[in-house]
C-alpha cells in the first residue's frame, strides 16, 4: 500500500471481502432481522382454518389477531 489509503493489490488490503456488499453474517441478502419477509402496513390477515380475510392492523401481528367467525389465530397472507 504505497499511499496509505487502502488499494492495494487485487485481493489484499481492508477493501476485500465481504465488506459493502449487502450481505449479513449468514450470507444472505436482503431479508432483514431474523428473515423477516418486510410486508409493510397493507395487506390482509388470512384465517388458515375457514379462509376468512381480514385487513391488516398496522403494528398488530397477524398470529396476534383471532378470526371473527372461527376464533383462530391469522396468519399474513
Amino acid at each position: 500500500m504505497p499511499r496509505r489509503d487502502g488499494t492495494g493489490p487485487t485481493g489484499n488490503g481492508p477493501m476485500t471481502g465481504n465488506k459493502g456488499m449487502g450481505r449479513g453474517a449468514d450470507g444472505k441478502s436482503g431479508r432483514g432481522r431474523m428473515g423477516g419477509k418486510g410486508l409493510g402496513p397493507a395487506g390482509e390477515c388470512v384465517c388458515p382454518q375457514c379462509g376468512e380475510k381480514t385487513p391488516h392492523q398496522r403494528g398488530i401481528p397477524c398470529y396476534e389477531q383471532k378470526c371473527p367467525k372461527c376464533n383462530t389465530p391469522m396468519t399474513r397472507l
